[in-house]
């Protein structure tokens, strides 16, 4: 009897073990979308009433977790029985981070801030609670996908490390989108508290973050984008895989951004 408990305790330690091991990797893997995530969820609560910032941060960590309850079943089971369909699904997201990557550069240089901003600030707390749940599905697909491709082991290991992954990263991002939509309130305390200097640097600093944030997550939508092309294609015209990401994301981006307004064009002009 012991000797089953000891061999069943070991079991489970080893099972621990690999699961540690496999989630260090998968995490690293899925970086970049990490990074845009992020940088689109801080995004979606710019701008929002002060007191309505973590409420609204918490229903959307709310949402991501069960976004991951979701997603995860539906890759394990294409992984073991459509893995063709499990790899267009994967395709298509990229199809779609490159767009959006696309799709801000083009907003950045042709439309106006004030037009974004008027309407960033118009849009309700439940309609950014809603976009930012939305938004973070499909990046968990892809975040949950590029995991489970650098991961091994039977499908209840497999689904331990997706569940650990899935939890750690709603966290991660969350709790960072918490800390940072909270910097300048944080520097207006200090400052009525007679810290000044500290506290106005806080508040000058926040838009300055938001801009980075905001160059970051665009980055990263073509690395991530780019990065699912050149593997499904098998690219490899670059030595530095980084840059030939980026490079490959761009054009994608640009060029589906390109088709998706001569084909609206081309609608209106049928209209009229």
């Amino acid at each position: 009897m012991s000797f089953n408990l000891l061999t069943l305790l070991d079991d489970i330690a080893s099972t621990m073990d690999d699961v540690a091991v496999m989630t260090k990797l998968a995490m690293k893997k899925t970086g970049g979308i990490i990074t845009d995530d992020l940088a689109v969820n801080v995004g979606q609560v710019d701008g929002v009433d002060p007191k309505d910032e973590l409420p609204i941060v918490f229903k959307i960590f709310l949402g991501a977790l069960v976004n991951k309850i979701i997603i995860i079943p539906f890759v394990l089971l294409l992984t073991y029985y459509s893995p063709v369909v499990l790899s267009y699904v994967l395709l298509f997201g990229g199809l779609y981070l490159c767009y959006e990557g696309g799709h801000k550069v083009v907003d950045k240089i042709f439309y106006k801030k004030e037009k974004t901003n008027t309407a960033i600030k118009n849009a309700s707390v439940k309609d950014k609670t809603w976009g930012a749940i939305k938004t973070d599905f499909v990046l968990s697909i892809e975040i949950m996908v590029i995991a489970q491709s650098s991961i091994s082991g039977d499908i209840l290991n497999q689904a331990l490390v997706l569940t650990v992954i899935g939890f750690l990263v709603s966290l991660l991002i969350y709790g960072l989108v918490a800390i940072l939509v909270k910097i300048d309130d944080i520097g207006l305390h200090l400052v009525e508290k007679g810290y000044e200097k500290i506290g106005m640097f806080l508040v000058r600093l926040m838009p300055n973050i938001m801009k980075l944030l905001g160059i970051v997550g665009t980055v990263a939508m073509f690395i991530v984008g780019g990065g699912i092309f050149s593997h499904h294609f098998h690219f490899n015209f670059l030595s530095i895989e980084i840059i030939q990401n980026t490079i490959v994301g761009v054009i994608v981006g640009m060029a589906s951004v390109a088709i998706l307004s001569l084909i609206s064009k081309l609608k209106i002009t049928k209209k009229a």
